[in-house]
């Protein structure tokens, strides 16, 4: 099961040095002129979780694979995509590809780099790139509605079910505001059909304010706007620095916390955005252990036992018949899967149980 956040925001704004710096690769070519980035790159990149260190101490794994998820670094929207300007249409077709919004803004100052408007104001940025999305969006809405109401008024049962859900994201664009709004406590048949529609602003936002060295460990004036932005659309905000990453991502393992420790981080900004992405898409974690392995498997919050065991093996889903399941605390804390059973804490669970995150988990199932 892949999930995809896309790397987006105007040109110059540090997209592509964070991608490198993300995936550890120079895949993504980053210099100082609009449009660097034409083709987007992708890369996988792990998702940080030190559970897994802990159950694979307690079963003395060989092998940790964490659960991943990948970035796209998509080239830099100006002003008039919605109608083609600069690599406009491309843009819009690699935004519609992926999952999630990473939305990149520059919050820092420097005469050295150029600013495609010619002046830095992240929050003006993003309501740049929101408003070309909102654009492409209600001309395709309002073409395709057209059809649909013909369709319904002749009774069609898939047009009576997509109509009203169409409507309701017309009213939010010509109002607008962007289409993710509709995503607050809408039901799942719905979500299906907003799925399917594809537009541009139903995907979930989490802005990253790249942010001077100086200013990576407090943000600035520039970084206080973008949080209160957020807050008011109920999007998340993770601040960066990506030169500070960039260093990072040339450094081996044991001097990254040094290196971090004086610049008055904690932790890369990285691990923060991977993880900021991960819940962005509503993802959790279960958990399969052994001497051989302990790995991490990515689950949509919500999913039921069969469909996680099927994220392993379409046969596991085929052929369920129950889940051993034991939380991740009382597999820590109690040493592992015979504790757990002795003390009461390993349950079956059947088709109808609901993963939660940190689960630990063992698939009983008929091939």
């Amino acid at each position: 099961m892949g999930f995809k956040c896309g790397i987006v925001g105007l040109p110059n704004v540090g997209k592509s040095t964070l991608f490198n710096a993300l995936t550890r690769t120079a895949a993504a070519q980053a210099a100082n002129y609009p449009f660097c980035t034409i083709e987007p790159n992708t890369g996988e990149v792990a998702v940080p979780d030190p559970r897994l260190q802990k159950i694979a101490a307690v079963t003395k794994s060989k092998e940790i694979i964490p659960t991943r998820i990948s970035f796209v670094d998509i080239a830099g929207l100006v002003r008039g995509a919605s109608k083609g300007e600069g690599l406009g249409n491309q843009f819009l077709a690699n935004i519609r590809e992926v999952d999630a919004i990473v939305h990149v803004l520059r919050c820092f100052e420097d005469d050295d780099i150029t600013h495609v408007e010619g002046r830095i104001n992240p929050v003006a940025d993003a309501e740049t790139v929101e408003t070309e999305l909102m654009l492409a969006d209600l001309e395709s809405l309002e073409r395709r509605i057209v059809q649909f109401r013909k369709r319904a008024q002749g009774k069609e049962k898939e047009a009576l079910a997509v109509l009203p859900v169409m409507e309701k994201a017309l009213a939010l664009l010509q109002d607008g505001k962007p289409v993710r709004l509709m995503l607050q406590g809408i039901s799942l048949d719905d979500l299906k059909i907003l799925q399917g529609l594809n537009l541009l602003t139903s995907h979930p936002v989490l802005y990253v304010c790249n942010v001077a060295e100086t200013d990576a460990a407090t943000g600035n004036e520039h970084t206080l706007a973008v949080e209160a932005m957020a807050a008011a659309q109920g999007a998340g905000v993770v601040v960066i620095s990506a030169a500070i990453e960039a260093e990072v991502a040339q450094l081996p393992d044991e001097e990254e916390l040094e290196f971090l420790a004086s610049m008055g981080l904690e932790e890369p900004g990285l691990d923060k955005l991977i993880r900021a992405g991960y819940a962005l898409l509503n993802l959790i974690t279960y958990f399969t252990a052994g001497p051989k392995e302990t790995r991490a498997w990515t689950i949509e919050k919500g999913t039921k036992a069969p469909q996680a065991a099927g994220v392993i093996h379409t046969d596991f889903e085929r052929g369920f018949i129950r889940a051993q399941t034991i939380a991740y605390e009382d597999y820590v804390n109690l040493g592992g899967e015979v504790a757990a059973k002795e003390a009461g804490k390993a349950r079956d669970e059947g088709k109808e149980y609901v993963v939660q995150d940190g689960d630990v988990m063992l698939f009983k199932f008929n091939t």
